[in-house]
C-alpha cells in the first residue's frame, strides 16, 4: 500500500495542473466556427518557385507556392495557428503536393492586427530544362491550392481555393565563360 501513495500523489498533482491550465484558458480548444470567425486571409499571392536547379545538364524543378497574411478579426489574441496547403492540378483528384506549416507560434497576432507574410511551398512540382521551356511544357498545367487552418486543437477549416498563377519567381544565373566578341571590334583594338 505504501508504494501506491507516491503514484496517487503524482496523479492528483497532474490532474490539478490540467485543471488550472483549463481554467486559465490555455487548454481550451477552439471550435471550427470560432476559428473561421476569427481570421481573414489578406494580400494573397501565388507563384511558382525553384525547388531544384542545375545548369548542366539543364534541369529545373518548379513548385507552386502561395503567400498570404492573416488578419485577426476577433477580440482575442491569435496564436498557435497551423496552416495546410494542398496543391493539385485542376480537375485532378490526386495531390500534386502539399505543405504543412506551424506559422503563428509564440508571438500572437493581437485583435485587429495583421500577421507577417506566410509562405507555403509544395513539396512536388513540375520538371523542365530551363525557365524558358515551361510555357511550352505539357506537364505545366493549371494548379489549384486548397488552404486550411487549425488552432489550439480545433479541426481544420477551409480558408479558400486559390488558382496558382503562371508567374515564375526564379532567374537563371548568367552563363559563365568568355563572351564572343565582334570581329570588327577586335581588329580596331589591335591597330
Amino acid at each position: 500500500m505504501k508504494k501506491w501513495i507516491p503514484i496517487i500523489i503524482i496523479f492528483i498533482a497532474v490532474m490539478m495542473v490540467f485543471y488550472f491550465l483549463n481554467q486559465a484558458g490555455l487548454m481550451k480548444t477552439k471550435s471550427a466556427e470560432e476559428l473561421e470567425k476569427s481570421m481573414e486571409v489578406l494580400e494573397w499571392h501565388t507563384k511558382w518557385v525553384k525547388k531544384y536547379y542545375q545548369p548542366w545538364p539543364p534541369k529545373l524543378i518548379l513548385v507552386p507556392a502561395i503567400s498570404f497574411k492573416i488578419k485577426n478579426i476577433s477580440d482575442k489574441p491569435m496564436k498557435y495557428v497551423n496552416f495546410n496547403a494542398i496543391f493539385r492540378f485542376r480537375n485532378d483528384y490526386e495531390n500534386l503536393g502539399d505543405c504543412f506549416l506551424a506559422a503563428i507560434r509564440a508571438k500572437p497576432v493581437l485583435p485587429g492586427e495583421i500577421s507577417e507574410e506566410i509562405l507555403l511551398v509544395s513539396n512536388y512540382g513540375v520538371e523542365g530544362k530551363t525557365k524558358a521551356s515551361f510555357p511550352s511544357n505539357p506537364n505545366w498545367k493549371v494548379v489549384v491550392c486548397k488552404l486550411y487552418a487549425a488552432s489550439s486543437g480545433s479541426p481544420f477549416i477551409h480558408l479558400g481555393d486559390y488558382t496558382i498563377s503562371k508567374e515564375i519567381d526564379f532567374e537563371e544565373p548568367e552563363e559563365v565563360g568568355i563572351k564572343p566578341t565582334d570581329k570588327k571590334e577586335e581588329k580596331i583594338s589591335r591597330i
